[in-house]
């Protein structure tokens, strides 16, 4: 049985959002996504290990001038069906659904976190044309590299306070920097998480090593990072430059892991930059240079 919580007040929220919701199969499961329309390219948005859709809200609403924001609730998450399994393939298989049933052409792939991973599994496996890939932040952890920094007890911590009920400011204990809407917010979606989806992507972190996929992830692909992250280190971020030349990197100062968040107005400059090639139709221009945003 899922251990999956949605309130009243956290499906209220979604009245708030300037998103039509949408719903896709794949196979047995049903998929939600937030679809914030617009005439421009496709961007499917990626959200990370404990984060449904609606948590990229404040990041989705401000790109509809340059792209049209996809946010999918990932399986286990937010208004989507749990799966029978979490793996990258699994993951990367739901996207490839999405891109499809929506009749996307050659959308962008924005993710953050586990979300850029599965961006990451979904450009190599080459099953669906796309436009190219922005990573936000990918977890670097894996066999021979240490943990993930976030433990699976803290995570299972994190979601029995949301279940038995929490608000903002004590999520705020763990999350002093973020916008109190955010914080809102966390407090009322994190319990719809479940824990078997949960456990398995930490699980992942920490089996799998994202530098096995990383080279083959095709040009043109720009890689965000924060410049505090325990996730993405210097050393991580220069290690992923050399084995992906054709890849831009691009850090976000003041920012650690949860770089949206962190510093909203950097990584949101940032992204928009990234994304203004392919926004002006010409994604080639998103060439190999490292860069730090100011």
């Amino acid at each position: 049985m899922s251990d999956r919580v949605l309130t009243q007040s956290a499906l209220a929220d979604l009245a708030d959002v300037p998103a039509l919701s949408r719903w896709v199969r794949s196979g047995p499961l049903r998929l939600h996504v937030l679809d914030y329309g617009g005439e421009g390219l496709p961007l499917v948005v990626l959200p990370g290990i404990t984060s449904p859709a609606i948590s990229m809200c404040f990041v989705a609403r401000e790109l509809t001038d340059l792209v049209r924001p996809i946010v999918l609730d990932v399986r286990g998450r937010g208004l989507s069906d749990d799966g029978a399994s979490y793996t990258l393939v699994d993951y990367a298989a739901d996207v490839e659904a999405v891109i499809r049933e929506l009749g996307l052409r050659r959308p962008l792939l924005l993710g953050h976190s586990m979300g850029a991973r599965i961006a990451a599994v979904t450009a190599v496996r080459s099953a669906v044309p796309l436009s190219g890939t922005v990573l936000v932040d990918p977890p670097m952890s894996g066999p021979g590299r240490g943990p993930y920094p976030t433990t699976l007890a803290a995570f299972q911590s994190q979601l029995d306070q949301a279940r038995r009920g929490t608000d903002a400011d004590e999520v705020a204990l763990s999350w002093p920097r973020w916008p109190r809407r955010e914080r809102e917010l966390r407090a009322r979606w994190l319990a719809s998480c479940g824990s078997q989806a949960v456990a398995a992507t930490h699980r992942g972190f920490e089996t799998e090593d994202f530098f096995d996929i990383w080279p083959a992830v095709p040009a043109p692909a720009v890689l965000l990072y924060g410049a505090q992250s325990p996730v993405v280190t210097a050393e991580g971020a220069e290690e992923a430059s050399r084995a992906n030349p054709a890849a831009r990197t691009v850090e976000i100062p003041d920012a650690g892991h949860m770089v949206f968040w962190d510093n909203p107005g950097g990584a949101l400059a940032a992204l928009r930059e990234a994304l203004a090639p392919w926004a002006s139709g010409d994604g080639s221009r998103a060439t190999p240079r490292e860069a730090r945003v100011p």
